[in-house]
């Protein structure tokens, strides 16, 4: 799967001439009544009031519903908290359900360490069809009567297990000279994609009927489609397939007891907005991404030198021997990612936390 982030940019900056209000008048605040709250668009329709952007760091795990894409939850997420920045860790499919880690503020300096660890994925293959999309969005390009038996599917399984060469799917996001490869499919061009290396961790075979569907749960790498591990096996098998349900359920450190529904996001955020309880409960720490790493706390002063971007010395027989990535802790808070070699700290990434954080009341609250 593929990852992205967003950022955002620049204020305009108004110059005050004779007509200025006066800073009484900047100090009231507007009433209903006032036009500026009713500004219309060009179809004369009233436009919603702007809201102002704000500074949040951290990680919302959403449980993404079926029909929705990536970008599209990352605006949604990122518009109910008025974050500034907003980024996913891992595109999810429209079809698909489950796991997208959306990072907001300092957190999209981590989405590399949640975009390079593992995914697990529950999935049914329908048999019987192969599709242009490999799912079930897509026109039936192969049919067979044929339905494989679980013992048949067993004894396949280990051809999709280890590091193995996967060719992408005709519809994925996978760029071709400056293309999408799905832009280009839906144009009827042929995509000329190439096999890859993809690591598959653990494939089994979870459920077996007689109406020609099989449930799947894969752990996989960066980069694997589970939509050609379908297509693939029907190949194989000779009764052909494609993909008819499926559901993230981890994505690097982040499972489904992490996942939030976007129901109970917005319900949340509605009884912050009247008072009641904070958007940080919906967060997680930003350094949640950063659980494979090993942490390093410093001395105030050594974290006012990493602040600024210079290097450490650490001696003394408390100086750790390791080297490596670290990340970088004072008074328990998250300071900077570094590198750590020859008793010398060097700062790669610090981190600016001041805006709204994760609470710990989070587990509590869901």
């Amino acid at each position: 799967m593929t990852t992205s982030a967003d950022t955002l940019a620049p204020q305009d900056v108004q110059h005050a001439g004779d007509d200025a209000p006066s800073s009484a008048q900047l100090r009231k605040p507007r009433d209903n009544n006032d036009p500026r709250n009713t500004a219309r668009g060009k179809d004369g329709n009233k436009k919603q009031p702007r809201r102002d952007k704000r500074d949040v760091h951290g990680w919302v795990v959403l449980d993404k519903p079926i029909g929705m894409t990536s970008t599209h939850a990352v605006a949604v997420v990122k518009r109910l908290f008025s974050a500034k920045r907003a980024g996913h860790a891992g595109t999810l499919d429209p079809l698909a359900s489950g796991g997208l880690p959306i990072a907001m503020g300092e957190a999209t300096k981590t989405v590399p360490f949640v975009m390079d660890g593992r995914k697990r994925y529950r999935f049914t293959v329908a048999w019987g069809e192969e599709r242009d999309t490999d799912d079930t969005e897509g026109k039936v390009t192969q049919a067979s009567d044929l339905r494989p038996t679980p013992e048949a599917i067993r004894a396949l399984l280990p051809q999709f297990t280890g590091l193995i060469e996967q060719t992408p799917p005709q519809y994925s996001a996978i760029k071709i000279a400056g293309e999408r490869a799905y832009d280009m499919a839906r144009d009827g061009e042929i995509v000329p994609l190439v096999p890859r290396p993809v690591e598959i961790h653990e494939l089994s075979l979870v459920k077996h009927d007689d109406s020609g569907k099989s449930v799947f749960e894969a752990e996989c790498g960066k980069g694997t489609y589970v939509r050609a591990l379908a297509r693939d096996m029907g190949r194989l098998l000779g009764c052909y397939g494609h993909i008819c349900a499926l559901r993230r359920t981890l994505v690097g450190p982040f499972d489904e007891a992490d996942m939030i529904p976007l129901e109970q996001l917005q319900a949340l955020c509605d009884r912050a907005a009247s008072g009641e309880g904070s958007l940080a409960d919906a967060l997680l720490p930003v350094e949640t991404a950063l659980d494979d790493i090993p942490a390093l706390a410093v001395t105030r002063a050594d974290a006012a030198r990493l602040h600024r971007g210079q290097a450490v010395l650490l001696r003394g027989r408390d100086a750790p021997i390791s080297s490596g990535t670290v990340y970088v802790t004072v008074a328990g808070r998250l300071l900077a990612l570094a590198e750590l070699g020859n008793g010398e700290l060097i700062p790669k990434r610090v981190f600016n936390l001041s805006g709204l954080t994760a609470s710990s009341a989070r587990k509590e609250s869901l």
